[in-house]
């Protein structure tokens, strides 16, 4: 008897641990399967690459069965992922934009160190802002292509630009006003529903200032009153960019589709000027994160800029591999303290808000590509436009969202904007990835000497010998 009720324990024991174990399966999340997205998506740009040199070689791009695959299949999907974007954009912009300036407004509590924040992460971010549009405007990598190949994408994507300096041209004929007039209707708007619903693509400029004024009045409200809002914001977010993520699930498809419309009409021209672009990118990138910075250490932190390399190779490792501010934020938490000297109090807020708010790396390529694909266009952005870009790519820094990929939609919006036909995005889609890794690291640096600056500020010792 006494066996019989140890087998009968025994057997209970297993039936406890079995059931268990496949508890603990199936509440452990799967193991990614497949390839990664980026790859995925440098898989769609081979594939729309080899597929359109293939048919411009064999059938030339003016053959009628190239333009019937164009029109019927390969730019429907390209148009329907470029559409999906720009549906999620504004939710997107406004939510991220909002909770961003309501983190960056409690100057209230934080007094001098938050302006200082605002004032640093402003004005590098204008800084790198400028050095792209310089370089962009100095090499016009978008304009390193054949004259024809150039008169057929102007032909092609130029019609938008026209269309809008027309429609420019009659209101000004119509009700002429001074330049102030123009530029207080064009960033406030009378009404922000018609801001955002009235036409097809939103009036970017005054959906960015209504959301900078809603972000303010809210740090100067009650945290009690102000905390439902911004928690309904916080989840509008996290829902848009959830669909974005699940939006560029599909760009592979987009990215062969839409560049296949592209090269097989204007073959090889067009991956030359590519090459251009990316480098022009890395160039701005560069003389920004050594340059700049270095000079941003030198005589604000006084610091050695070598050592203060040196010292956070470790976040600019994690910011390279993972594409994301965010994902980064814990490490560069711990090594700001630990190897930069940086005290909590002041690290809790400047990297925090920093990872949403301080992209100088993302405003640089923002600008760049912005100037790259007017330039393929044929759009030539006048001096306004380009102070409008830079205005834009600054907000945008705060508006987009720390994760990878996080500024195409953003891009997209500004291309509409400025009247360039937003599907010529698919031609930077393939070398974004590489690229976000890089500017990533850029934006992730730039929230560390940020956070050194106002701890020198605020008399703090940096760069401690037991680091």
């Amino acid at each position: 008897m006494a066996q019989d009720d140890g087998r009968d324990e025994h057997a209970a024991r297993d039936a406890f641990e079995r059931e268990l174990t496949t508890d603990l399966k199936d509440t452990t999340p799967d193991r990614p399967r497949g390839w990664p997205l980026h790859t995925r998506i440098l898989l769609g740009l081979a594939v729309g690459v080899v597929a359109g040199l293939a048919v411009n070689g064999a059938l030339g791009g003016d053959h009628p069965a190239v333009n019937w695959l164009v029109h019927h299949v390969t730019e429907p999907v390209g148009t329907l992922f470029l559409r999906a974007l720009l549906m999620i954009v504004v939710p997107l912009i406004a939510s991220s934009l909002i909770v961003g300036v309501a983190g960056i407004g409690d100057i209230r509590k934080l007094g001098r160190v938050g302006l200082r924040s605002f004032a640093y992460c402003f004005g590098i971010s204008a800084v790198s802002v400028l050095i792209g549009l310089t370089l962009a405007n100095t090499i016009r990598p978008g304009e390193r292509i054949r004259p024809e190949t150039a008169e057929m994408l102007k032909a092609r994507y130029g019609a938008d630009a026209e269309k809008r300096v027309a429609a420019a041209a009659g209101e000004r004929k119509a009700a002429p006003e001074s330049p102030l007039m123009q530029v207080v209707k064009t960033i406030v708007p009378a009404n922000p529903l018609y801001a955002v619903a009235a036409t097809e693509t939103p009036q970017m400029l005054q959906l960015m200032f209504v959301a900078l004024v809603i972000g303010v009045a809210v740090t100067l409200l009650p945290e009690a009153t102000g905390a439902p809002l911004l928690r309904f914001l916080e989840a509008a977010y996290a829902v848009s960019a959830k669909i974005v993520d699940l939006i560029m699930q599909v760009a592979p498809f987009a990215v062969a589709c839409l560049l296949f419309n592209n090269v097989a009409r204007f073959g090889l021209d067009l991956l030359a000027a590519l090459s251009w672009f990316v480098l022009t990118v890395l160039l701005g990138l560069a003389i920004h994160m050594f340059g700049v910075y270095s000079i941003s250490l030198a005589t604000l932190s006084r610091i050695p800029p070598l050592e203060f390399f040196r010292r956070v190779k470790t976040v600019m490792l994690t910011a390279f591999s993972t594409s994301s501010s965010n994902a980064t934020l814990p490490t560069a938490l711990r090594v700001s303290e630990e190897n930069l000297g940086v005290p909590r109090q002041i690290n809790s807020f400047v990297l925090t808000v920093g990872a949403t708010a301080n992209q100088n790396g993302t405003a640089l390529y923002e600008g760049v590509t912005v100037l790259f694909l007017a330039q393929l266009a044929g759009v030539d952005l006048t001096l306004g436009q380009q102070l409008m870009v830079v205005y834009m790519a600054i907000l945008g820094g705060i508006g987009t969202a720390g994760v990878p990929s996080g500024s195409i939609p953003f891009i997209i919006l500004v291309l509409a904007t400025v009247g360039v036909n937003p599907a010529l995005i698919a031609i930077v889609l393939g070398v974004d990835r590489i690229l976000d890794m890089c500017r990533t690291t850029l934006n992730v640096v730039g929230d560390l000497t940020a956070a050194t600056y106002v701890a020198r500020s605020e008399g703090y010792e940096l760069l401690k010998p037991n680091a």
